[in-house]
């Protein structure tokens, strides 16, 4: 069985971590995102980075958009930061023909983030986040075709990280004040917002590690495949869901590592937690060696890095185990 992460790691160095995830990660790459370098290499920022003809900078409460469409120098460092891991992956992943995956801060993740200039997050301002959702996805379709001209034998896969997006959807978003919460965003609208990054990449992750009912959203916005922490679809109901993702001829990454465990988590436990899961779904052994791609349920960045690494190369024999008990 395949295997994959989410693409967080510990430490500063880029050309290390392309070079360790390229050797035991092969058969679906995470670009190496590294939010140890500082604010604007962690999730918001990074994407941030990636946008153009909007200026954000910094404050003391977070990113903040700018008046005008001139950046702060966070953001122009966030900006610099994309240029130097492009260079080093163009460098070091010639040749590579497997797929890259890369992973962005989603819409409404950015939207529950960013203020707004006037105070506030951008979700308080039906035009600022619809701006935000346009120009993020304008931003993504540079990055990709950036990446296409300079790793032309690579497939790229996009992975869209939307942690804030259960909160969004059911009116859990503080205000500044913290006294109130900003109104629900209902699904017609939440879709929408997502849809446009399906047209950058038909098979688009998306992946959440909230708690809540957010497949039907995926499903609603496009998305062919999902991207879940195992942990919160371990009951009854939700397996359930799952289970009819699968049948329906989509796919899924399952989080079989418990990042928040903090400790390396050998590959006999992490069989033993995906067929526990997989196989009460009842659904063909070829089935699941197509759809299914093991993972781990969030980031790594706050592991140690030996242990993160040793944790990966635990996923890597736990997919090869996987498909020798597939057999049986």
């Amino acid at each position: 069985m395949r295997v994959t992460a989410a693409g967080s790691l510990p430490g500063d160095d880029f050309r290390g971590a392309l070079g360790a995830v390229t050797e035991v990660l092969p058969d679906i790459l995470p670009l190496p995102e590294l939010p140890g370098r500082g604010v604007g290499s962690q999730m918001v920022g990074r994407t941030l980075g990636l946008i153009d003809g909007l200026g954000f900078d910094l404050q003391p409460a977070g990113w903040r958009l700018t008046t005008s469409s001139g950046s702060g120098a966070d953001h122009r460092r966030a900006r610099s930061q994309w240029r130097f891991d492009l260079d080093d992956a163009e460098e070091l992943l010639q040749g590579f023909g497997g797929v890259l995956k890369v992973a962005v801060a989603g819409p409404w993740t950015l939207a529950a983030s960013v203020e707004r200039p006037t105070g506030d997050r951008l979700l308080a301002d039906h035009g600022a986040r619809r701006e935000m959702a346009q120009a993020l996805a304008h931003g993504v379709g540079s990055l990709f075709a950036d990446l296409s001209r300079r790793l032309p034998e690579t497939t790229l896969r996009l992975q869209v990280d939307e942690p804030l997006v259960v909160s969004v959807a059911e009116a859990q978003v503080p205000t500044a004040s913290g006294f109130s919460r900003h109104r629900r965003v209902h699904a017609p609208e939440l879709s929408g917002a997502l849809s446009p990054l399906i047209a950058i990449d038909r098979d688009a992750i998306l992946h959440c590690c909230a708690d809540g009912a957010w497949l039907p959203l995926a499903r609603s916005a496009g998305f062919a495949s999902a991207s879940l922490d195992l942990t919160l679809f371990e009951t009854g109901r939700l397996r359930d869901v799952v289970g009819q993702w699968l049948a329906d001829d989509l796919s899924m990454v399952l989080g079989v590592v418990d990042t928040a465990r903090h400790e390396v988590q050998s590959a006999d436990d992490l069989v033993t937690r995906a067929l526990g899961f997989l196989r009460p779904l009842g659904l063909d052994p070829e089935v699941l060696r197509d759809r299914v791609v093991l993972g781990t349920a969030c980031g790594l960045a706050g592991w140690s890095l030996p242990d993160a690494m040793a944790q990966l190369e635990q996923l890597r024999r736990a997919g090869e185990l996987i498909d020798e008990q597939l057999e049986r």
